[in-house]
Parts: structure tokens; sequence; C-alpha cells
């Protein structure tokens, strides 16, 4: 496994996670009116899933599993690899499904989503990018 990889994308997920927190407003009021902000938290959210997706793919390719079909499987085979809790995969996979609502514009953001997202659920990806590297670590 090409551990310095994994780490190096792990650092540009926390850089996701710290921009995001950096720029989230307190109230959802703020974000609704803030093109800009709005921007910057919901693309940084997408690079943030996008680059857990990366991270568990190059774990996936390691470990010889068959690829995923879906974005969101990526995590359901790190669980099932031990790489990542049930919940943190549960989690993960809920990401995924907000990316595709961002990126492909399925419906209009609902910005309490997005900032509850960017408020309390950031800590999803920080526990993940925790349990990846405990993980790689302890191998």
């Amino acid at each position: 496994m090409d551990n310095m990889l994994i780490f190096n994308k792990i650092e540009s997920l926390r850089q996701c996670i710290n921009r995001i927190r950096d720029k989230t407003p307190e109230t959802v009021g703020r974000l609704e009116s803030d093109l800009d902000l709005q921007d910057i938290i919901t693309v940084n959210l997408e690079r943030a899933v996008q680059m857990s997706v990366d991270i568990a793919s190059h774990i996936i390719a390691d470990i010889e599993s068959p690829a995923p079909e879906t974005m969101a499987e990526a995590f359901v085979i790190l669980e099932k690899n031990s790489f990542i809790t049930g919940d943190v995969s549960e989690k993960m996979q809920k990401a995924v499904a907000f990316r595709n609502i961002a990126v492909h514009a399925y419906q209009k953001m609902n910005w309490n989503i997005v900032h509850k997202i960017a408020k309390d659920g950031i800590k999803d990806f920080v526990e993940f990018a925790r349990q990846v590297t405990e993980k790689i670590k302890n191998k």
C-alpha cells in the first residue's frame, strides 16, 4: 500500500475540513444570503467526499477486493475489511448522497442541511481520516 499517497490525500481532506470550518457562518440565514460562502462550503464538502472516496479506492485496490460499483459502496468494502466502523461507513455513504445532490443539482440545495453538515457532520470526515490513519499505521 502506498501509505504516503494515502497520507497526502488525508492531508488534503484535512485542508478541506479546515476551510469548511473557517468559512461556515454561525447562522443558516447568513449562509443563505452569501453566495460566496455557499460556493466555498459546498465545493469543499464535495472535495472532502471525493477525497474520502479516493482514499477508500486506493485502500481497496491494495487489499485486492473487487472494485466498488458505486462511490458509496467503497465505504461498505472498507467496513467489511475492518478499516472503518459501521457507523462511519454509514455516515460516509450519506456524505456521498449529499455530494451527488450538490454536484448534479438533482434538487434545490437545502441550506439548513448544508449548514448542519458543515457545523456538525464535518466531524464524520475527521473520524474517517482518524480510523484509516490508525489502521494503516498498525498494519
